[in-house]
């Protein structure tokens, strides 16, 4: 029997209908030497079938199944390591794919250059809406060798194992296997290769795609999108600790800055934006788990942070959870506090009161943003909406608060408008927002949904409305924050202009900074028989040919 070039494990649990894909795609390899181990977590339900019946329609095929379920992907992998029988090793989830030329771009790195492993890009494919994108695009887009990690720390952000080629020599001479019985193992396992390879190259191919299904049913979600969970806190933790003690003692200490500001910039950014729709007791629990950490990362991993983040992160860390949960909406977008306060030092701090301490004082410093400053098209406001009401038809009536804590708006009545773009056509409802104190101003405004305009064919889609303000010839847009949790309305829509049916449902955005969703979903027997049709009459190239020949018959 030949020796394999490379051995890719595909490891599997109850995924008997992606299973095929994941194994078709090695199959598809244009490098062709390689040995497929699959290795199955104890599955129960028909896997091992699949499996066995894969297996039967290729040798290169082997089937692993473990003799009880380790939950985890650690122990699939390495007993698929025990029993490879290639110098190149590969893992690959069974949800997910290898795009054709993975193995041969990675394997030709190998050869061109003796190193401990190689990497190359990882393409994130959304099943709900079928977007692509690419997973840390930066880190990969040249083709590069560093010797070791310390070149580029920034790498630690890219802790992916399936991204990568490793040289079984080098697994074997560090003893390096997935640490069993943790979750995030990747990122403990992806640390230590990082600081224990001598060299490794980076190629921008692409090598991996990787399948996200951020809406997936709560029992069946991946690890990381658990996140509701306080026991994935305790696991996330844990394993950052595990780090930091690998860290120390193999002299790479010299990383923990680095390390810990992909820790804040990562992993607890994806739990904060998530703290708007968590209960008082998961908050508390989060804190207690989440701040005797924080306590130990390197005061310069907070200094990069972006203020809003910093600002978030110091709430949390002075027990104020209310306010933390408050300043978590929007982050990502500029989106303003509520209240600012000063002192005489001419400080601005996020909230209604001076910091105590001096790392509150610190970390609660937005001057930097320059709410009072800052060019009005860029200004930070806050667009809160206070009571939302269901008026007749597809009509909703809204309050709406508007704060502008740098006092940026002139006293008085300001104008305001909803801007909404279903498909290509704006709409447009003013309304007036009136002063209720310095920097509160509040309004109602009614949207009537039946009024926007639509295209032939109709549109099948979300869209969050923005409020717009103008001053001095200058216009501001920025979001508007919808209640978290009030119940979605539907109406049936049967539009004036000609488009089709649609229903049109009103609700939270339910993620992210909590938006007002409006979508659209065209109805009926009519809307399934002729808009495929009406969308290839309404392609541009299709009316600019008839404006042209109305312009030639006038």
């Amino acid at each position: 029997m030949t020796t394999p070039d490379v051995t890719v494990t595909v490891i599997v649990y109850n995924d008997a209908a992606r299973l095929p894909r994941a194994v078709a795609s090695l199959r598809a390899q244009t490098h062709a030497d390689i040995e497929i181990v699959i290795s199955d977590d104890h599955s129960t339900d028909g896997t091992p079938e699949v499996a066995r019946k894969l297996a039967a329609q290729d040798p290169r095929i082997r089937y692993l199944r473990l003799p009880e379920n380790s939950g985890g992907c650690s122990a699939p992998r390495n007993r698929a390591i025990e029993i490879a029988r290639a110098p190149y090793l590969m893992f690959l989830d069974s949800d997910d794919e290898l795009p054709p030329r993975a193995v041969e771009s990675l394997l030709a790195a190998h050869r061109e250059r003796e190193v401990d492993f190689t990497m190359g890009a990882v393409r994130r494919v959304r099943v709900d809406n079928g977007r692509r994108s690419t997973w840390m695009p930066h880190l990969v887009s040249e083709r590069r060798t560093l010797e070791g990690i310390a070149a580029d720390p920034r790498l630690l952000f890219e802790h992916l194992s399936t991204s990568k080629m490793y040289a079984r020599a080098f697994l074997d001479r560090h003893r390096l296997r997935f640490p069993e019985g943790i979750h995030y193992e990747d990122q403990l396992f992806s640390a230590q290769a990082y600081c224990l390879a001598e060299a490794f190259t980076i190629v921008p191919d692409h090598v991996y795609t990787w399948y996200i299904e951020p809406f997936a049913a709560a029992a069946s979600a991946s690890i990381s999108n658990q996140r509701h969970k306080v026991s994935n806190v305790r696991d996330r933790v844990h394993v950052q600790r595990l780090i930091d003690e690998f860290l120390t003692g193999s002299g790479h200490e010299a990383l923990r800055e680095d390390k810990d500001y992909k820790f804040l910039k990562h992993d607890f950014r994806m739990y904060a934006g998530d703290l708007p729709y968590r209960d008082d007791d998961w908050l508390e629990a989060f804190a207690e788990i989440m701040n005797p950490y924080l306590e130990t990362l390197a005061d310069g991993a907070y200094a990069r942070l972006p203020r809003p983040e910093r600002v978030v992160l110091q709430l949390l860390r002075d027990g104020r959870l209310a306010d933390a949960r408050l300043a978590a909406r929007g982050l990502g977008h500029p989106v303003a506090p509520r209240r600012v306060s000063a002192d005489g030092t001419g400080a601005t701090f996020w909230g209604d009161s001076v910091p105590s301490s001096e790392r509150a004082r610190r970390e609660l410093d937005v001057s930097d943003l320059e709410l009072d400053t800052r060019p009005f098209p860029l200004a930070h406001f806050r667009h809160e909406i206070t009571g939302l009401d269901r008026g007749p038809g597809a009509s909703v009536h809204l309050a709406v608060r508007t704060y502008d804590p740098g006092l940026r708006l002139p006293v008085g009545p300001q104008r305001a408008a909803l801007l909404l773009a279903p498909g290509r056509r704006r709409m447009t409802v003013p309304f007036r927002l009136d002063p209720v104190r310095p920097g509160v101003f509040e309004g109602r405004v009614r949207l009537d949904l039946s009024a926007a305009r639509l295209s032939l064919q109709g549109f099948d889609g979300v869209r969050h409305p923005v409020l717009r303000l103008e001053q001095q010839g200058l216009a501001h847009s920025g979001l508007l924050l919808a209640p978290l949790g009030f119940p979605a309305a539907t109406a049936r829509v049967d539009y004036r202009s000609g488009a089709l049916p649609h229903d049109v449902t009103v609700e939270p955005e339910g993620r992210n900074p909590g938006r007002l969703q409006i979508r659209w979903r065209p109805v009926g027997v009519t809307a399934r028989l002729i808009r495929p049709v009406v969308r290839k009459v309404d392609r541009p190239k299709v009316r600019n040919a008839v404006r042209l020949a109305a312009g030639v018959l006038k």
